[in-house]
């Protein structure tokens, strides 16, 4: 765990003037970062770092750690932690209470914050704990509000749009670094024009599971290709579809049900409860969506947009779930 001035030095203090400050923006901020040993739901954090900005961006300190995943460190030619390396490094129950600290009472800002956030949860659900964390703020999503002219949305080009140089890329610490000094002129831009951040809500893991993964040949995990989620093929629904949920009926087999944003109990989790009782998990949502169920009804996502145009009825988790225990039988054909 370090504290580390030598690695990423306070950035200078912003000055603003013009337009009064919204009053309704959040009163601080944590820019986290954290390197992994791959992007599935099965993954650990091998890396953390975390600046703590005030109400403006300013900074007030930084923190980073090293974290021992217990397993190979994946992608080491990416973010440069060996085994050896973190052989002598902390576990995540050893820093979670520090790292909540750094956390609590403030917006997670992260580039593809969805990525960060699970993450983090799943290595609280881990060490039985919860992170202090009940919003969060994607980078790319303020980027798009704001119409930046970038040719993608990489961190190191929305660096090149404000002059941020880089200087060690998929290090936690300078990562993080990185996006603070980026993450306060577009917090700025917002304010003087005007425009509501893209807040989402952060739900805490309750219940998950992981994949064990495999031992191959010659005692070697064996290589699965790296993506947000392992693939998974699930059998096609065998029931038709019959029509959108009336709020305050059952749920009916062959209904197609969208999920959007975080969920208390892992996605995965309620995804398979949804399928064995007879229920059709939609990625999107269309005219044809029975039910969208999100715990943040007010966000800007697109699954929760389109749900307002199509009129589809929207429902919390907890209300889904009380509904799966008693889904009516598919009507005969």
């Amino acid at each position: 765990m370090l504290d580390d001035p030598s690695a990423a030095e306070t950035l200078p203090p912003a000055h603003s003037s013009g337009p009064a400050w919204p009053t309704e923006y959040p009163d601080g901020y944590a820019v986290v970062d954290v390197e992994t040993t791959g992007l599935a739901r099965d993954d650990r954090i091998v890396s953390a770092a975390v600046y703590r900005l005030d109400a403006r961006g300013n900074v007030i300190d930084h923190w980073y750690t090293p974290v021992n995943p217990q397993r190979d460190p994946g992608p080491t030619w990416i973010h440069g932690l060996t085994s050896e390396i973190l052989a002598d490094a902390p576990l995540f129950p050893q820093i979670a209470e520090e790292f909540a600290e750094r956390l609590r009472g403030r917006v997670l800002v992260a580039h593809n914050a969805v990525f960060d956030w699970s993450m983090i949860a799943r290595e609280y659900a881990r060490a039985r704990l919860e992170a202090p964390v009940r919003q969060r703020l994607c980078t790319i999503a303020l980027s798009k509000e704001l119409e930046l002219p970038l040719p993608n949305h990489r961190l190191e080009s929305l660096a090149a749009h404000y002059g941020v140089v880089q200087r060690r890329a998929h290090h936690a610490l300078d990562d993080a670094r990185v996006l603070a000094e980026a993450f306060r002129p577009s917090l700025h831009l917002a304010a003087r024009d005007g425009i509501r951040l893209p807040l989402l809500a952060c739900t805490p893991l309750t219940e998950w599971n992981d994949s064990v993964t495999s031992a191959g040949s010659a005692g070697r995990s064996r290589t699965r290709s790296l993506g947000w989620r392992p693939s998974r093929k699930r059998p096609p629904c065998p029931y038709p579809n019959p029509g959108r949920y009336e709020p305050g009926g059952p749920l009916v087999q062959g209904m197609r049900v969208a999920i959007s944003g975080d969920t208390s109990v892992d996605r995965e989790l309620l995804e398979d409860r949804a399928t064995e009782a007879g229920l059709h998990i939609a990625s999107g949502v269309s005219r044809l969506t029975s039910l969208l169920v999100t715990n943040d009804p007010d966000s800007g996502t697109s699954k929760v947009a389109k749900a307002r145009a199509y009129g589809t009825p929207v429902i919390d988790e907890a209300a889904f779930t009380q509904l799966l225990r008693d889904v009516a039988p598919a009507p005969e054909r």
